[in-house]
């Protein structure tokens, strides 16, 4: 069976004073998560509002507490690593999955 975690992350970034300063750091943000996990990643929600940034992660496995495990190690690594954004709020979805023929 297929399960797909998703992921919603709020984030403030305090030091943005405009959009082209948003932009910069969620798309640092962004192919930072990208390369250190296999995961898909977007800006989601909030592309108008210069300090706040909605990011949806989404994680394929067949194993539910893998795809969980991998989203919370990348809220994990957000959460410690030095980047220009704070979380606000998150939440991890598991969904389980099965194509019925």
């Amino acid at each position: 069976m297929m399960h797909i975690g998703v992921c919603q992350i709020e984030m403030r970034i305090p030091e943005s004073h405009s959009l082209k300063d948003k932009r910069h750091v969620v798309k640092s943000i962004i192919s930072q998560v990208r390369n250190k996990f296999e995961i898909s990643i977007a800006e989601i929600e909030h592309q108008d509002n210069w300090q706040i940034a909605s990011l949806g992660i989404a994680y394929v496995s067949n194993d539910a507490r893998h795809a969980n495990e991998v989203l919370s190690r990348v809220v994990g690594y957000l959460q410690e690593s030095r980047i220009k954004a704070e979380i606000l709020d998150y939440s991890i979805e598991v969904i389980p999955f099965s194509e019925s023929g």
